[in-house]
């Protein structure tokens, strides 16, 4: 009996992101981060950070907390493994939870298409009336 083949992780591009995706792998770079003060967040610390993050299909929003904000630095090369959509006001975030991790790897050869923001497309939501 030979170990049983690790099946490969399946990475996605940006411009393939739809709401409410889970179990997403992508390779993006960090095009800019800002620190985001969580309202109602007094004495509980929880670090924020949205970070604009892209490969050559498009760019999306990542939310970054605590210990991720460290690694979502401009420039840097990352891979979000196990990462979902979360939907924000109609729009796509890029969110990795306690089930997924980030980690920094060589920096990338492709360039961000910085004209194409994914969290900039407003999705309704449609309520499906069962007839």
């Amino acid at each position: 009996m030979g170990e049983p083949k690790k099946q490969q992780p399946v990475f996605t591009k940006v411009d393939q992101l739809r709401p409410m995706a889970t179990g997403l792998n992508l390779t993006v770079k960090v095009v800019n981060t800002k620190m985001v003060v969580p309202r109602g967040n007094q004495g509980r610390q929880m670090r924020l950070a949205e970070c604009l993050v892209g490969d050559e299909t498009g760019m999306i929003i990542f939310t970054a907390r605590n210990d991720q904000v460290d690694m979502m630095k401009e420039g840097a090369t990352v891979i979000l493994r196990n990462a979902k959509i979360d939907m924000f006001k109609g729009s796509m975030r890029l969110a990795v939870d306690r089930w997924g991790r980030i980690e920094v790897t060589e920096p990338a050869s492709f360039s961000v298409k910085e004209d194409s923001n994914l969290s900039l497309i407003e999705f309704e939501q449609v309520t499906v009336v069962e007839q």
